[in-house]
């Protein structure tokens, strides 16, 4: 009895410290700390809901998840299980699952306006859901944006068959609508209807909105891109993205000017091209004397990503950069970030290396700010632009023969071989499983084997897991990013795998370092710099990001 106090009592005094270093954005120290209260008390659901709240900080939603469900089975009433759980399903996506999680909180807490608040949002969430999945075109019908859009000719916008296929669509659920009034005749059925209805017209006018601030309903179409006399920002002349046009573009990015809209079709679209024609595993070769500087997730820091130009220069011929994946999201100017490297590529493809990370993906992108920034800042058309052109970048590279550089991580099965990663078909939204899904989200682990995903997806690897690859593939060192680190790097698994992150203070609360790693040839010895970060204008991170998770934030 005595031992069961004083466990009870030591537990108490952990939570207490795990506490405060969750006040000091210290996460993975809150983690330890409620770890080692649980160790002394496994029956208290307070703990399990606390650490799923600094797994979530960390964006390790398949642990919160896990944290949340054993809360609630130590105490089915404990509401706090039940938040946590939702929240972290909601991060995921996985809006249906959160539904059920702040319902039975409302239940518990029908009194609380936070609890109604966070309901009525992700039932928000879920109804447009439902709606997107019923208007949903068949891939078989789709039409690229891309292919309709010639910036050559200053005026041609999205063809007639962009807009058709979506007007067909929203025209399909009209008529089921229809015939929903019709043939249930119920008044059950007819306010189902009439909600769905009014949720047809708000989509309606919402998209016909965004392809009139496009020009679409213009008396001319053919002024839909036309420069304005009085637009004093950066201009490309003819096809050739030039240094001096780069450098005018980045001084009107950091005055918060925008770039007009037919320079970014540009830019996009010509991106586009030099992506489509790279493999899914891209080899870089550094002549000797020659170096490449490495980055990790910039994430829509766009006055960092500009630091970094100032501590290492900018990408040229010369001093050559691989950004290796998120480049967009929660920082709210991935607009700028992302213009910025596409006007690199475009300049000098041998100058910048992208590749894809998770978040360079519809569903990410939906809920952690891009998307919504891109309508703000250019338009509807253009969220589908980066969509298509983000399912171009390349998975991976090679550097030299020696150094393979992915976004996440590697493989839930052994023997996997260069040849196979340059042969996936990446042409594609990021699938839940495979090896396109687990070169963009696995992480290691310091035990050795393969573990469950702490985000839910994905799966952990140890250094004999690296270790093989390596041997496999004759390669010396793994380089990846995907996760924040305190000092912006560290080095795992004997020195074999190094996470490079390049986003200092992420989302402006971790305070972290940010870090790059510069490798010379012909020796290719990984110089590690680190970084801090420095001011930005006052737009908060994830200011274009859905109502409901900017509530979790």
């Amino acid at each position: 009895m005595e031992t069961h106090n004083s466990n009870t009592s030591r537990a108490e005094q952990l939570k207490q410290q795990a506490n405060e270093a969750f006040k000091g954005h210290k996460y993975s120290q809150a983690i330890d700390l409620y770890t080692q209260a649980i160790e002394l008390n496994s029956e208290n659901a307070v703990y399990f809901a606390n650490r799923a709240f600094a797994h979530t900080k960390l964006e390790e939603y398949g642990s919160a998840i896990q944290d949340g469900t054993k809360a609630i089975e130590i105490d089915p009433r404990y509401s706090k299980g039940y938040y946590r759980r939702g929240a972290a399903y909601l991060a995921m996506g996985k809006f249906k699952d959160a539904l059920k999680d702040f319902q039975q909180v409302k239940k518990l807490c029908p009194n609380d306006p936070d609890a109604s608040k966070k309901l009525k949002e992700c039932e928000k969430a879920v109804m447009k859901l439902k709606f997107e999945e019923a208007i949903a075109v068949p891939e078989s019908q789709k039409r690229l944006v891309a292919d309709s859009i010639d910036y050559h000719t200053v005026g041609s916008g999205p063809g007639s068959s962009y807009v058709s296929t979506k007007v067909t669509a929203v025209s399909a659920a009209a008529a089921l609508i229809a015939v929903l009034v019709v043939y249930m005749g119920t008044k059950a059925a007819t306010m189902v209807a009439a909600a769905a209805l009014a949720a047809l017209l708000m989509v309606l006018v919402t998209f016909w909105w965004g392809r009139f601030n496009d020009g679409f309903f213009t008396k001319s179409r053919t002024l839909e891109l036309e420069v304005e006399p009085q637009y004093t920002g950066a201009r490309i002349e003819g096809d050739v993205v030039t240094l001096d046009f780069v450098k005018k573009m980045l001084d009107d990015f950091k005055n918060q000017k925008n770039l007009h809209k037919r320079y970014a079709y540009q830019i996009v679209l010509q991106t586009r091209e030099i992506l489509r024609a790279l493999p899914s595993l891209v080899d870089i070769v550094v002549p000797e004397g020659k170096h490449i500087t490495v980055c990790g997730d910039v994430h829509g820091q766009f006055y960092d990503l500009l630091n970094i130009f100032e501590l290492n220069g900018l990408p040229s011929e010369d001093n050559p950069y691989l950004f290796n994946g998120d480049f967009v999201d929660r920082g709210s100017f991935s607009v700028e970030v992302i213009l910025t490297l596409f006007a690199f590529m475009c300049m000098c493809p041998s100058a910048i290396y992208l590749t894809r990370g998770n978040h360079e993906s519809k569903s990410m992108n939906k809920i952690y700010g891009f998307e919504g920034e891109v309508r703000s800042k250019l338009s509807e058309i253009f969220v589908d632009l980066f969509a298509e052109v983000f399912c171009c970048l390349p998975l991976a590279h090679v550097i030299n023969g020696k150094v393979f550089v992915v976004h996440g991580g590697l493989f839930s099965v052994d023997g996997v071989k260069l040849s196979d990663i340059r042969a996936i078909d990446r042409f594609c939204e990021p699938p839940e499983e495979g090896l396109m899904c687990e070169a963009l989200w696995s992480d290691p682990q310091p035990q050795p084997g393969r573990g469950p995903s702490k985000r839910g997806v994905g799966l952990s690897f140890g250094g004999d897991v690296t270790k093989r690859f390596l041997q496999e593939n004759n390669l010396d060192l793994i380089v990846r990013s995907h996760e924040v680190k305190d000092e912006g790097y560290e080095i795992e698994h004997d020195g074999k795998l190094i996470t490079v992150f390049s986003a200092p203070n992420y989302c402006d609360q971790m305070g972290n370092k940010g870090a790059f790693i510069r490798f010379a040839a012909p020796d290719m010895k990984p110089n590690i710099v680190t970084f801090s970060a420095v001011p930005h204008p006052d737009v908060k991170p994830m200011a274009y990001a859905n109502n409901f998770l900017r509530m979790f934030s």
